[in-house]
């Protein structure tokens, strides 16, 4: 039996460089897995194109005999709101566009040794020499109602700073939790930090990882002493293709789960007891027949 193509999932992204990036990581993916994955493609829930719809369409089309098992590996790094119900519910709605399609799911990407490396490798740099013992680093999520990924966060901020010899690592949102960037930069010059790294926890280009740029020249014009500098995003590396067959490879052996025992909506954590059960639709994609969209919110609801 052949093994299942690969789909690649992003959230979408208003930023040309953003789908750029998607698209070159895409390319990486298919290079790396030639002669293993019979086809990879990849595709957005919203805001950019191609969609997922094309992209399943595509990889169906790739196939005789009509639709078959896929592998869909989200292309998020916590397991928040995108990663439990958007993608999810979009990929439901694949299912009644193409009857007899299945799907593997697999688990988001991170928090993985491999993220730590390229993180460090990305502070290093924007360190120029400097030694580590000297930096606060900064690390900026993108920030979510779920309580869970946002305390993934933290978790990726004590992981960086195990073992790696920096002065400090902070961890704070850019959007929807605090602490904020501003916040986190006023916290770590009150601690002493005479050099700090901005380190966004972003795969791609876009808006939020702009903002992140944005408010930390902010801050450090308006706060003179600290020197304050942004390490690179993670970016369509080598390290990145690797992990992403790394997920396409767990989904195929068995049973994958995301972290059930704190999720929003399994669990009635406090301050987010409405979220239990609640039903995950998909995002409206402009490219997707609204028939399909409403079809699939009957499947999930």
């Amino acid at each position: 039996m052949t093994t299942p193509p690969l789909l690649i999932v992003g959230h979408g992204t208003r930023s040309d460089a953003g789908v750029a990036e998607f698209t070159r990581l895409a390319g990486l993916v298919r290079d790396r897995a030639a002669g293993r994955v019979p086809a990879v493609d990849g595709g957005f829930i919203e805001l950019s194109r191609p969609s997922v719809a094309d992209a399943v369409a595509r990889l169906v089309s790739h196939g005789a005999g009509g639709p078959r098992p896929i592998v869909a590996v989200p292309l998020v790094l916590t397991a928040a709101g995108h990663g439990k119900g958007d993608i999810p519910a979009a990929l439901a709605r694949e299912l009644v566009r193409h009857p007899g399609l299945s799907y593997s799911y697999g688990r988001p990407l991170g928090p993985h040794p491999v993220l730590q490396d390229v993180l460090e490798a990305r502070i290093d740099a924007a360190l120029a020499g400097a030694p580590r013992r000297d930096a606060h680093v900064v690390l900026v999520g993108r920030g979510s109602t779920d309580p869970d990924a946002n305390a993934e966060i933290a978790k990726v901020a004590r992981l960086l700073w195990e073992g790696r010899g920096y002065a400090a690592v902070e961890f704070c949102f850019i959007s929807l939790a605090e602490p904020s960037v501003p916040a986190a930069l006023e916290r770590a010059v009150r601690l002493g930090a005479r050099r700090i790294v901005v380190a966004p926890y972003f795969l791609f280009p876009g808006v939020l990882p702009d903002r992140v740029v944005a408010q930390s020249r902010e801050f450090a014009a308006g706060h003179y002493g600290p020197e304050v500098t942004v390490a690179g995003l993670i970016g369509a590396c080598a390290e990145l293709t690797g992990l992403v067959l790394e997920r396409y490879d767990e989904a195929l052996r068995g049973d994958i789960r995301m972290n059930c025992d704190t999720c929003a909506y399994r669990v009635a954590l406090p301050g987010f007891a409405d979220k239990v059960g609640r039903p995950q639709v998909p995002h409206f994609h402009p490219d997707d027949e609204a028939g399909h969209w409403h079809a699939a919110h009957e499947v999930l609801s």
